[in-house]
């Protein structure tokens, strides 16, 4: 078993040339609040969730983008709705959101 049950990056990079990067679909705001959530559930530590900024992914026309592991599954997100229900559905009930997944 891994330390977390379920470990997700979220990408808050910021291209310095402008183009097109999860920073600019306030990224950061969205990682907090999901870091907040999980502790406010008390899914945090050895066992449970961890979130975590990370830097680019590489998939900036996609975004902005979240990985869940250690399933490896993808996400875009618009906002903190879509955020709580990866939260409730993915994290807590263990069921991937079909309607947010990118593909592999």
């Amino acid at each position: 078993m891994s330390y977390y049950k379920h470990h997700v990056f979220m990408c808050t990079n910021e291209r310095p040339d402008g183009s097109q990067c999860c920073a600019q679909c306030n990224a950061q705001a969205a990682r907090d609040f999901l870091k907040q959530r999980t502790k406010e559930l008390g899914l945090t530590g050895k066992g449970a969730v961890r979130v975590n900024n990370a830097g680019c992914l590489d998939r900036c026309a996609e975004g902005p983008v979240a990985v869940v592991y250690p399933e490896g599954i993808w996400y875009t997100y618009v906002d903190n709705t879509d955020l709580e229900e990866i939260l409730q559905q993915h994290l807590i009930n263990g069921e991937p959101v079909e309607r947010l997944k990118l593909p592999s």
